[in-house]
């Protein structure tokens, strides 16, 4: 039995991801990152790509190809706050399911590295010329310093 199938399935996805994007709606901040005017098709591309990755079918593959998640998610700018507040949502909603907690630990466990992995950039960065470290791959002389 895969692990999709011992969380209860569809049914368990729909709800957790439902329950999420109800708490991105509420959020505008976060709802800012979402460019569609309507959820349903973020919803939906959640949902089966969080089916595929804990061994449910593999629709979002089928679709949408390779998953990879920095490069979908590079045009956007997700700071510390946003992974906060992506995790905040994400937490209430698999609060609503009712999981063995050893399955529910889990899940949150990839969340976690999930959102940390896609920051992508600071949330304010140093003034120009102070020298204060930057996060930035180019150094001052225009050189890329990775």
């Amino acid at each position: 039995m895969t692990f999709y199938e011992e969380v209860g399935g569809a049914e368990t996805f729909d709800r957790l991801v439902h329950a999420f994007y109800v708490g991105v709606a509420a959020d505008p901040e976060l709802r800012a990152l979402y460019p569609e005017e309507d959820l349903a098709p973020a919803e939906r591309r959640l949902r089966m790509f969080l089916e595929q990755y804990f061994g449910g079918p593999n629709a979002y593959s089928q679709e949408r190809g390779h998953p990879r998640l920095r490069m979908r998610h590079a045009p956007f700018p997700v700071t510390l706050d946003m992974r906060d507040r992506w995790m905040r949502h994400m937490l209430a909603a698999m609060e609503t399911l009712d999981l063995p907690e050893a399955h529910a630990e889990a899940m949150r466990d990839y969340f976690m590295r999930a959102a940390h992995m896609l920051v992508n950039t600071d949330e304010t960065p140093p003034p120009a010329g102070t020298g204060a470290p930057s996060s930035s791959p180019v150094g001052p002389e225009g050189r890329p310093t990775l």
